[in-house]
């Protein structure tokens, strides 16, 4: 990074330390209208203060998501230290999160996510159909670090929760409606109430839609759009002063066209010929591309499902609680792999994947002991049908052949767990804590691979595979203690482990590639800090920590020769590569300077590194690749925010604020070399940005009507979130961008 970019990161960490010991300096007496609010969380599966919770959290309530106009979850984007939460790679419905250099960004169904995603304590399994609208929530959480003893395998970088609102006793509406750039048309509403005096029901709804900010200049058709239409209920029954039973069922449907990138190297085909030639350097991106002519102009994601929570009060420290749930998703997504219109490689994954959990939870607090202890259990069932076509790959000395590769799987994962996590006050200052999970787990899997060659039909060829029944164990545990210096600042200590489950990969193109990857697991040590100021006026959370990844799975790329056919074939393998050792920060500080203008800043920063990554491939550097930049890991992540209100002579204010959202070099793909080179892919690397958001909202006096103009990207750059590393298939290597500038109109309604 250059000196002047880091020279103003560390200014404005120095900025939110130094303003906020300024203001805690003798500061008079303020009463509420300037205190901060008390955040509420359940990162430790029962209720406590955010600023009394001794792990890395940052929570935001729906007014704070709200007032940020952020509609969908990767609008947390720059909001937390060390989060990287982007739309997934060629997928309109797929999220790629890491949380402090841990994550897995590829979508295939037989990838487990290394951040645990929850609605209501629900887990979802797919990192597909996890880009939700916020749409109706109390709040989200993001947990920072393993979470391997309350919620289990696949938090191995951390968790992402969002709770939903309950519906209550008093009547409650809202409406919103809002128009932007491309089209955009987003209309929400959500409505709660009682039915009697122990039943209540709430009903939420929203249909957005926008149209593609990548466009193809030859046909005009749009890509990267939305198309999204979601609905969800509630029933909310306390048939006793000791029984709360809360039902749920949600539907959503996403109909998007395809997610395209930028081809960023020319293209080779398997006779040595250029398919498509990319000038060097690559020219800078306008949002323009032409892909396969033959391939349909659709993704497509349905996702539904029911849950039922039910809490019961054994006594007044004890409550037991089960939650139940069932979700099913379909998708059906198209994908240009190379960005052109050629057809060196385009893809149909279609998946069918439906999920039972079944959590029995028993939580004990009375007075200097705060207990949870549960069971888990999890039913996965998953299947897919994927259609790999590359008609312009194979060349002369294929007799250019025309080529269809499928893959036709199926994968049970059946998941059980038992915890429990125990926090005992030594003193009124002094807590300890320690947690322990033991996870058994076993995957089930069978796949039919199979090449049609037009040209060589006596290549064509059925490659079945039925491995023994995977079977997994682990045992994480966490200890931490934490320290009440003053009844505002708490110190603490934590060691957390983590793990992320093993499996097979369903990318494997021969039966000889078809090979098990084992598990991989996390330890982290974290001391941080929590602070609320001045009068509650200021609110100063920092930690330090260091990780010991070992065997990640990566996915990574060559060329071998098939056993059966004896053609050349790309290999995707996944491998547990070795280690990384991963060390950051974070500062996170809000300051309610007046009643009318509060500052914020949150700063991440990260060193990642790999202290092993074994790959025989890499003669020169004696079989190992550890000299490669960890992916999703970059040196600094910031964001320094403002807000100021005005207001006006007849009872209405003004609302402006605004955001600058920095983000250093990073790497895009787990390959980001050449095979046995150590010479970088530039189109797998984004450079250092700044994004730029304001917004300015007008509220009556009443609180229950509102405009707001937001914008995003208020400058109009150009920068890459993911990119598809597929060297070995043609030497595909493409980038996938962020939104261009956008401006939105938004009204909202409140009763």
């Amino acid at each position: 990074m250059n000196r002047i970019m880091k020279s103003a990161l560390l200014a404005g960490a120095a900025w939110s330390a130094a303003s906020t010991l300024a203001m805690a300096q003798d500061a008079p007496a303020q009463d509420d209208a300037t205190a901060l609010d008390d955040i509420v969380v359940t990162a430790r599966r029962t209720e406590e203060s955010l600023q009394r919770t001794p792990l890395a959290i940052s929570a935001f309530s729906g007014e704070d998501l709200e007032n940020r106009g952020a509609q969908q979850v990767l609008d947390l984007q720059g909001s937390v230290p060390n989060l990287n939460i982007v739309q997934g790679r060629a997928s309109s419905n797929a999220t790629n999160i890491y949380i402090r250099g841990i994550g897995q960004p590829d979508a295939l169904q037989t990838f487990d996510p290394a951040v645990g995603v929850y609605v209501d304590d629900v887990y979802y399994s797919r990192i597909r159909g996890t880009q939700f609208d916020l749409l109706d929530l109390e709040r989200v959480e993001v947990l920072r670090g393993p979470q391997g003893t309350l919620y289990g395998k696949n938090t191995i970088g951390g968790a992402l929760k969002l709770v939903s609102r309950r519906p209550g006793q008093e009547w409650r509406a809202r409406a919103s409606a809002a128009y932007g750039d491309y089209n955009m048309f987003d209309v929400q509403g959500a409505v709660s109430g009682p039915i009697t005096d122990s039943l209540a029901f709430g009903v939420s709804a929203l249909r957005s839609t926008r149209d593609g900010y990548v466009t193809n200049p030859v046909t005009g058709a749009e890509y990267n759009d939305k198309d999204t239409t979601a609905l969800r209920a509630t029933l909310a029954w306390d048939p006793m002063a000791n029984l709360r039973i809360d039902l749920t069922a949600d539907y959503s449907n996403d109909d998007a066209g395809l997610t395209v990138g930028q081809a960023t190297n020319s293209l080779i085909g398997s006779s040595g010929q250029t398919i498509v030639a990319v000038p060097n350097p690559l020219p800078g991106y306008d949002f323009r591309t032409v892909v396969d002519p033959d391939l349909p102009n659709e993704t497509r994601l349905e996702s539904r499902g029911i849950s039922a929570n039910i809490a019961l009060d054994i006594s007044d420290s004890l409550t037991l609680r089960s939650i139940t749930a069932f979700r099913k998703l379909n998708t059906d997504d198209y994908i240009d792999f190379d960005a052109t219109p050629r057809e060196v490689t385009s893809a149909l994954v279609a998946v069918d994947q439906e999920q039972f959990s079944q959590e029995l939870q028993l939580t004990y607090e009375s007075g200097p002991i705060t207990a949870v202890a549960g069971l888990y259990y999890l039913n996965e069932d998953v299947s897919s049908h994927q259609e790999a076509y590359a008609d312009d790959l194979l060349g002369p000395l294929f007799l250019n052949s025309r080529f269809l590769r499928t893959v036709d799987d199926t994968l049970e994962t059946t998941s059980t767990a038992v915890y429990g996590n125990v926090s005992y006050a030594l003193t009124d200052q002094f807590r300890v804590s320690a947690g322990v999970r033991y996870t058994e787990e076993e995957k089930d899997y069978v796949r039919t691979t199979s090449t049609f060659f037009s040209a060589l039909p006596a290549f064509n060829a059925t490659f079945p595979f039925r491995p023994p029944v995977a079977e997994y164990d682990d045992t994480s545990i966490m200890v931490s203690a934490d320290y009440q210096i003053t009844p505002d600042v708490l110190l603490y200590g934590r060691f957390a482990q983590g793990f992320k489950s093993g499996g097979y990969n369903g990318r494997a193109n021969s039966a000889a590639e078809a090979t098990e990857y084992a598990p991989e697991t996390a330890d982290t040590y974290e001391l941080g800090i929590k602070s609320t100021l001045a009068d509650n006026r200021v609110r100063l959370n920092g930690a330090i920590f260091r990780t010991s990844y070992q065997d990640f799975q990566a996915r990574v790329s060559g060329l071998e020769t098939d056993p059966i056919t004896n053609l050349p074939v790309a290999v995707l393998s996944v491998i547990n590569a070795g280690e990384l050792e991963i060390e950051g920060a974070e500062i996170e500080a809000v300051a309610r300077v007046t009643e009318a203008l509060t500052l914020d800043a949150q700063i991440g920063y990260l060193d990642a590194n790999y202290e092993e990554f074994r790959d025989a491939r890499f003669i020169a550097t004696g079989g190992s690749r550890a000299f490669q930049t960890p992916a999703f890991s970059p040196e600094w992540t910031a964001r320094y925010g403002a807000q100021y209100r005005f207001e006006l002579d007849y009872g209405a204010s003004v609302t402006v604020g605004g955001a600058a959202r920095y983000r250093s070099r990073m790497a895009l793909a787990v390959d980001n070399t050449l095979t046995n080179s150590q010479v970088q892919l530039p189109g797998v690397f984004q450079e250092a940005y700044w994004l730029y958001d304001a917004r300015a909202v007008w509220t009556d006096a009443s609180e229950r009507y509102s405009l707001g103009l937001y914008g995003q990207n208020l400058t109009d750059e150009t920068y890459r979130t993911d990119a598809q590393e597929f060297s070995s298939v043609g030497g595909i290597r493409t980038a996938y961008y962020g939104a261009p500038r956008t401006v939105m109109l938004k009204a909202t309604v409140r009763y």
